[in-house]
């Protein structure tokens, strides 16, 4: 980011305060050698760790297990030209310890959509980027509003 193009660079901590905040995101994969996105409703766990459930037998859990992805949220207010957007890339792994899927199944997102046998994919937050536009207004200081 250059320091007048109108975004404030946000810090991990801030980045990871605004996920909570967000209810549904994007997963950014690789999908027949294209990228795909879904999106999708998510949750953090305690180490900051973005959880999503699905189908076992999805084709998402099937093409992220032990890969790298991307996940993004974001939150934009388009009539005050604000907002901001945080994208946690790491590597995607389908929780299989039945401990742990116990765990989540009681603390994880709910899914919207029922399944008769779901899974858990833990993205860990290896690198957590955000930016944030606060109404329209560039860092030199000129309205960029229409």
């Amino acid at each position: 980011m250059r320091p007048d193009d109108g975004f404030r660079e946000l810090d991990r901590q801030e980045c990871l305060v605004l996920l909570v905040r967000a209810p549904v995101g994007r997963i950014v994969h690789t999908r027949h050698a294209l990228p795909a996105v879904l999106p999708l409703n998510f949750s953090l766990d305690a180490d900051s760790a973005v959880l999503l459930r699905t189908a076992a037998d999805s084709d998402l859990a099937r093409a992220v297990d032990g890969v790298v992805v991307a996940f993004e949220a974001d939150e934009v207010d388009a009539r005050a030209h604000s907002g901001w957007s945080v994208v946690v890339t790491g590597r995607a792994t389908v929780v299989t310890d039945p401990v742990e899927h116990g765990r989540l199944s009681r603390t994880g997102p709910r899914s919207w959509v029922a399944s008769p046998r779901d899974v858990f994919i833990r993205i860990e937050p290896e690198l957590v980027t955000g930016r944030e536009l606060v109404a329209g207004r560039a860092a030199h200081g000129a309205d960029i509003r229409p």
